[in-house]
């Protein structure tokens, strides 16, 4: 072997920052399953009832941006929540293409059975409350600049 560097180094799993990522994100979702069971949601359920109890009522279109979700994706789960009687979807008359989505007043009243599920997950990632904070910032700030590839030659 020469002395030159591997250039399948770059393809390697462990030198991947998407896969740890992917992975963990996958088995953390794994482990919300079983207490989002028992209110009734899936994890991308929950994700959109935490934003709506958060910021409130929104368009889909609001919505869709403070979760990261496209309306294809995000349009079903909204069907699947209207029909669970959590949210409402309302059409603007001005604009049928503007979607409001309210919350009922069984959704508003889910938020007190959701408490059970950020206890239920207490504990079952191993890193010190301090370390969490850390990751957690991280995190938000590698997701507030993401720069898609097409963007990213025009900062260099």
């Amino acid at each position: 072997m020469s002395g030159q560097p591997d250039k399948f180094e770059v393809l390697k799993l462990g030198n991947q920052l998407c896969f740890p990522l992917y992975a963990c994100a996958k088995e953390i979702i794994r482990i919300y399953r079983k207490p989002l069971e028992k209110i009734g949601l899936t994890y991308t359920q929950y994700i959109v009832m935490m934003a709506l109890w958060e910021f409130g009522d929104m368009s889909e279109k609001e919505l869709g941006k403070k979760i990261y979700l496209d309306s294809g994706t995000l349009t079903p789960v909204l069907k699947k929540l209207e029909k669970a009687c959590f949210v409402k979807r309302q059409r603007a008359k001005e604009d049928e293409r503007f979607v409001k989505i309210i919350l009922t007043e069984s959704g508003i009243e889910l938020k007190e059975k959701a408490l059970q599920v950020p206890q239920a997950l207490d504990g079952c990632i191993r890193l010190t409350y301090d370390e969490m904070i850390t990751l957690r910032g991280l995190l938000k700030k590698a997701l507030e600049n993401v720069n898609y590839p097409e963007n990213a030659k025009e900062k260099k």
